[in-house]
């Protein structure tokens, strides 16, 4: 009777050779034949050489990424997963962005997916509980917009969140630059959705409404959006009905340039810098015009972009789990 040893990590086959036997060891694409054990050879010799042969394929350049080694072919690594959304993005890949990775790499095998907004400990605690280890997020990581790490190294906060990352081999990528060029954009996309305003769509940012107030206006992105209160400019009683949705935090001069050459009776934002937008409105106003703004915050504002990405990896990938975390606001009001 032959005898056959397996290692449990390794798909292992026996080929008919005339009378002999060899042991493969298949690594992929890549075949490796081992002598059988012959007359003669010990037990001990021949697992000796079975286990040298495959100390010698480890060490093989092309095999040896360890995220990557035992992939099976209905599995996805962190970089296919990446390469598949940014292939649909016009123009790309982008050679200046900051949808780079944030926290492990490419060759990680995706267990299970997590959209979020903003990547905060809280959503990387339900990550790990969910069993996920690749992160899709649409914000920084770690608190600036290009998530340079160089002046943080003795930062306790810091180190705790990136120690968290590595101790559970947790990926994340950021896609910000990508989800906001694909055509339509995703995240707008998300957000009309959410708010239910495609039949009043009229361009990419821009929605004409039959007539709607401020106030009845505000109410409905607080319920839709989630969001507990906004920040505002104009009279609640003024009638809304060319609409501009300016999500996350365009900057004052894109805001105040679309408010001038449109002329919206409301431009409703995520974010802004109080000295910029906010003072160009209220001199309006004191001028005659009936612009009013409203400031949703920047989570709220691009939260079911996230939500969209999420639905986007559903529709592409059957057999890996993905769940959307809503990170929630940062802040609070009192």
């Amino acid at each position: 009777m032959r005898t056959f040893y397996l290692t449990p990590t390794l798909s292992s086959l026996a080929v008919e050779r005339g009378f002999r036997k060899t042991f493969l060891i298949t690594f992929g694409f890549f075949i490796i034949p081992i002598p059988s054990m012959k007359q003669g050879h010990t037990r001990r010799k021949f697992i000796t050489n079975l286990s040298l042969t495959t100390a010698a394929v480890i060490a093989t350049p092309t095999l040896s990424r360890a995220g990557n080694f035992f992939k099976t072919d209905n599995s996805y690594t962190v970089g296919q997963i990446m390469d598949m959304f940014i292939k649909t993005v016009p123009g790309a890949p982008f050679p200046n962005t900051v949808d780079t990775l944030k926290a492990g790499n490419r060759d990680i095998v995706v267990t299970s997916i997590v959209t979020t907004m903003f990547p905060t400990v809280d959503v990387i605690r339900k990550t790990i509980d969910l069993g996920a280890n690749f992160i899709v997020c649409h914000e920084p990581t770690f608190y600036n917009h290009t998530d340079d790490v160089s002046w943080l190294q003795n930062d306790e906060v810091y180190n705790y969140k990136a120690d968290l990352l590595k101790k559970h081999n947790i990926a994340i990528w950021r896609n910000h630059d990508y989800i906001h060029s694909i055509k339509p954009d995703g995240v707008l996309t998300g957000v009309i959705a959410k708010l239910g305003w495609k039949d009043y769509q009229q361009g990419a940012n821009t929605f004409i409404f039959p007539g709607i107030t401020l106030g009845a206006l505000i109410d409905q992105l607080k319920q839709k959006l989630a969001t507990p209160a906004v920040r505002y400019i104009g009279d609640l009683q003024q009638t809304c009905k060319t609409v501009i949705f300016a999500e996350g935090a365009a900057g004052g001069r894109t805001q105040i340039e679309a408010i001038s050459k449109y002329k919206p009776d409301v431009l409703i934002c995520g974010e802004i810098s109080e000295w910029e937008t906010a003072e160009y409105v209220r001199d309006a106003r004191a001028e005659g015009r009936s612009i009013a703004l409203v400031v949703t915050g920047h989570i709220p504002s691009e939260e079911a972009g996230s939500a969209f990405m999420a639905d986007w990896l559903k529709q592409r990938i059957s057999n890996v789990k993905i769940t959307h975390i809503v990170c929630g606001n940062s802040l609070s009001f009192a």
